[in-house]
């Protein structure tokens, strides 16, 4: 009874130990495995079994993309000013077994290469060049982190600078300039806007001359064209009253009668002076002879 009791302990602690063995990888991460003390394989994503008291997880890793805050560095540009610089590092580990065995706290060594990296860099470039230069700073810091941490096994995805902090003086002029800036661009727009605003007076006033330029001159043809046609039926009229006369073939006597009513109107019983032809005023007196004769004649009766 004693027997199997002790071989049931013993069979129980060999599968506690079988199952504290088995070992199942998550996605995204790998399990660094030594052997005795030495580097045996690298364990990926599924289902592993260890060697009780040989086999030894040495580091897990994880395979996601990471990102690390580094504070912010005191660096010097070319012209003397000091500034404070904090960059961000997005990086991923391609070799589990060169990320354990490659350097020491890979973290730190990233970090301190980065500073290294960003002084030597910033130290090339100017104030202002450091300021509108940010795509370029973080392409060069890229490039040298990327060639450094091979070995590492880390791979540098990209490199932001989060913060450039120059001294507060510094900043005092630099909001000054950006203030007089924004006041020279403000009076910029108000003279193009007075500009623009007295052409627009000045052509309204350029049409208004036109268009009344062009209203009087269309009165005046209007005008004309009355006078015009107005000569036109008087002369028209005379041309049909002579007309008339023609085809009624009048004597000359009777010519002659209407030219006196035409000279009798003419004066109108006004002190007009006229001249009248000789033969019209021998018609004159014949007629005032012959009215008299009849005048007499009638009184004799």
């Amino acid at each position: 009874m004693l027997g199997f009791i002790i071989l049931g302990i013993i069979i129980l602690i060999v599968l506690i130990v079988i199952i504290s063995n088995v070992k199942i990888v998550p996605q995204a991460h790998a399990y660094v495995i030594e052997r005795l003390g030495a580097y045996y394989t690298t364990w990926g994503t599924g289902l592993h079994v260890k060697i009780p008291f040989i086999d030894k997880i040495s580091k897990k890793v994880s395979l996601k993309e990471q990102v690390v805050d580094f504070p912010p560095q005191p660096v010097i540009t070319r012209d003397n000013v000091t500034m404070q610089i904090d960059t961000v590092v997005y990086f991923e580990i391609t070799d589990p077994k060169l990320y354990c065995y490659g350097v020491e706290r890979p973290l730190s060594a990233i970090e301190n290469l980065t500073a290294t990296t960003l002084r030597n860099i910033i130290g090339d470039l100017e104030l202002d060049s450091t300021l509108t230069s940010r795509d370029t700073i973080n392409d060069k810091i890229r490039i040298i982190l990327d060639e450094a941490t091979d070995a590492w096994g880390i791979k540098v995805i990209r490199v932001e600078l989060k913060n450039i902090l120059p001294p507060r003086e510094i900043q005092d002029a630099m909001e000054k300039q950006m203030k007089a800036e924004r006041e020279r661009r403000a009076r910029i727009l108000d003279a193009e806007g007075e500009k623009r605003s007295q052409i627009l007076v000045a052509e309204g006033l350029k049409e208004s001359a036109i268009l009344k330029a062009d209203a009087v001159k269309e009165q005046k043809i209007r005008e004309a064209q009355g006078e015009a046609e107005a000569i036109m039926t008087v002369q028209k009229a005379n041309a049909d009253a002579l007309r008339m006369l023609n085809e009624a073939a009048p004597t000359d006597r009777i010519l002659q009668l209407k030219s006196l009513e035409a000279f009798a109107k003419a004066a109108d019983g006004k002190a007009t002076k006229i001249i009248i032809p000789s033969e019209i005023q021998s018609l004159a007196g014949n007629v005032t002879a012959i009215r008299e004769l009849w005048e007499s004649d009638s009184a004799n009766k």
